[in-house]
């Protein structure tokens, strides 16, 4: 099989917000062909893509779902190691687009100016259900509800847009779903409406076994959870279990820290 021909996931952290000793924070690259993506952007994800080998000009575009700090906390140092490490190559930036003033301007308050940047920066704001293609991709974001509690709390006195985004990724002859951060099985409608070779779904925000049930007739390959968390963290057997005794013949895996998947 020919590099244009293999589509693997590397998950660089598969942690939930919580601080942890053992997890890394949200962060998964994925190859598919001879494109190569991250999304999300949670800290360590410069030291996880060194220890693994992707040099500065290896990533074409970073797709963050949304500005929670596990999720996109560790941005600034990469963009840092790409200035230090001399990348050349133009990025694509994929963020809601309440995220790119401020991101830009975190990166001037970091002294990463753009004049010192041998690369040019592409930053594209998310449209809910408008494919960006380009690279041989087709991604399409799709609107999470994961911080609608957080805008009915506190919307009247931080008026933002409090965007998430799941995204459906097509590229290399496989479809991909990325759950991101969801608020409800209800988000994952648009994610799972086409077949898919992989689902990348969190369990953090849902009831496990509702959303077991929920995904076990549906045309999937191959499942890949993550962002564990909670009681289930610490009944792991319990949790595998119960997948088993709900998702049928769905193969699944959930997912840790440096496992390779091949899609």
């Amino acid at each position: 099989m020919s590099t244009m021909d293999t589509a693997t996931l590397t998950c660089l952290g598969t942690g939930d917000g919580h601080p942890s000793a053992d997890r890394n924070h949200s962060a998964f690259l994925y190859r598919l062909g001879g494109v190569t993506l991250l999304v999300d952007c949670g800290e360590p994800a410069t030291r996880q893509l060194r220890a693994h080998g992707v040099g500065a000009d290896d990533i074409d575009r970073i797709l963050i779902t949304h500005l929670h700090c596990d999720h996109i906390g560790g941005i600034f140092m990469l963009m840092q190691g790409f200035w230090l490490l001399g990348r050349k190559k133009p990025l694509t930036i994929h963020l809601p687009a309440e995220g790119e003033a401020p991101v830009r301007q975190m990166l001037n308050a970091s002294y990463i100016f753009p004049e010192l940047l041998a690369f040019a920066t592409d930053w594209q704001p998310w449209q809910c259900a408008t494919p960006i293609t380009g690279d041989g991709l087709i991604l399409t974001p799709h609107y999470s509800t994961h911080l609608e509690g957080l805008r009915a709390a506190h919307g009247a006195k931080h008026p933002q847009k409090f965007e998430a985004f799941g995204i459906a990724i097509e590229g290399a002859g496989k479809r991909i779903a990325h759950s991101g951060d969801i608020g409800g099985l209800h988000d994952l409608h648009p994610l799972v409406a086409q077949p898919l070779d992989l689902l990348l779904c969190e369990v953090a925000h849902c009831e496990p076994a509702q959303l077991f049930q929920f995904l076990a007739d549906k045309p999937i390959k191959q499942i890949a959870f993550t962002h564990v968390g909670g009681k289930w963290r610490e009944r792991r057997a319990e949790l595998i279990g119960l997948a088993q005794s709900q998702l049928g013949k769905i193969p699944f895996t959930f997912v840790e820290d440096n496992q390779r998947l091949t899609i």
